[in-house]
């Protein structure tokens, strides 16, 4: 059977550049990046240039793979606006050999720094520390391909994914550090490896169980910082100080507030060195895959002594917030199409994808959304007019002051 015919990107398929006019200064520091070892000074793409080439793709879905973005580049508009010449698949190819994505995340921190608060919680205004969600999703490469030449389909499957470690300001409703590393949460790959070598003051990290462990624990206070972690549900303590419920941790579903020892510290080498508060919530049980039932109890560790229970369950409820993130970031932005399978590649496309995110909630003023964002990718494609999406914006915008 014959393969589908490829569509050429054409220059009515690329509208809507005068935004990426405002990408501009913030990306020119990038321009030299790279160029070290080019001493005749005859580099035709800079690292700037890749940058808003990856933008258009994640902001335009006519632009879907390295070669559109190469014949894309071969536009007089994209020329124009994005300040680059033709890009051959070669040089684009070469990118994750030459330029350094850690240069992204200053970038990242600047937009950061503009963010304000846009999902806040009343309910949460006690919490000292900004509530950063924390958890990881695997990206899978070509794991076809990798299975055909390899013998081992297991070795194939491990060897073909990557996994992002994402810390999420719940807030500010965006990711604000994403580390990449091997698919196979091992040594340095282990998300509490990964989570402890990037730990900030004054915020509060809210985990699900992978990451209960007392010296993370010990880190993060050591720190300046808190944590709300889910402990497995066969998790052993001892009661040292019980609390009484109030009538609203009875309504949250709370049975048990106390602090405690736990686990067995007999012969263990990094153990709590702070009181640990444990939140037990009685939830509904649900049915695992291969595996029995969940126990029905939700064992929440803390070091937050001042916050009542149930504001302690609901902190950890929001963290539920970061899959929706995931989902956004793999079926809407992309990300599950990656433009390269080199570790570098992957983390260029990831900051990237974070920057979008980011100038999603400066344009709007809200947290990144489906609809948001198609309206963006009918102005960019030339659906919308700039009027319409302007119009819509607005709409957000005074919707965000009446809330």
């Amino acid at each position: 059977m014959a393969g589908k015919k490829r569509e050429d990107v054409r220059e009515e398929d690329v509208t809507g550049l005068k935004y990426f006019d405002k990408l501009a200064p913030l990306l020119v520091r990038l321009h030299d990046v790279g160029c070290g070892r080019d001493k005749a000074g005859n580099r035709l793409l800079h690292f700037d240039q890749y940058c808003m080439l990856v933008l258009l793709f994640l902001f335009n879905p006519v632009v879907r793979s390295l070669r559109a973005i190469q014949q894309a580049s071969q536009l007089r508009n994209v020329q124009r606006k994005l300040g680059c010449l033709r890009a051959s698949l070669g040089s684009l190819s070469e990118a994750t050999e030459v330029f350094q994505p850690e240069r992204l995340k200053e970038i990242i921190a600047e937009l950061g720094e503009q963010l304000q608060p846009i999902a806040r919680d009343s309910r949460l205004q006690d919490v000292r520390h900004t509530l950063t969600l924390v958890d990881g999703t695997l990206l899978q490469g070509l794991p076809v391909l990798v299975q055909a030449a390899l013998g081992d389909p297991r070795a194939a499957k491990h060897q073909a994914k990557v996994r992002l470690h994402t810390q999420f300001d719940l807030e500010r409703a965006v990711p604000i550090r994403i580390d990449v590393t091997e698919g196979i949460g091992r040594g340095e790959a282990d998300e509490r490896a990964v989570l402890g070598k990037a730990l900030e003051a004054g915020r509060c990290y809210v985990e699900d169980r992978g990451y209960a462990k007392f010296k993370l624990f010990n880190d993060i206070v050591a720190a300046g910082s808190s944590y709300v972690c889910r402990l497995r549900d066969n998790s052993r303590y001892e009661i040292e100080e019980q609390r009484p419920l109030v009538a609203e941790d009875v309504e949250a579903g709370i049975i048990l507030d106390a602090v405690v020892c736990l686990g067995e510290y007999q012969g263990v080498k990094d153990r709590p060195d702070h009181p640990l508060r444990l939140v037990v919530v009685k939830t509904t049980p649900h049915e695992k895959r291969g595996g029995p039932a969940s126990s029905g109890l939700l064992l929440i560790a803390t070091n937050l002594l001042d916050l009542p229970a149930w504001i302690i369950a609901l902190i950890y409820r929001y963290r539920w917030t970061i899959e929706v993130f995931f989902r956004f970031f793999k079926h809407v932005l992309g990300c599950r199409h990656l433009l390269s399978h080199d570790p570098v590649g992957i983390e260029i496309q990831t900051y990237c994808a974070i920057i979008a995110c980011m100038l999603i909630s400066l344009w709007t003023g809200r947290k990144p959304t489906l609809r948001t964002y198609e309206m963006i990718c009918h102005y960019f494609t030339g659906l919308a007019e700039e009027d319409e999406l302007l119009a819509h914006l607005a709409k957000l915008q005074r919707q965000n002051a009446s809330a």
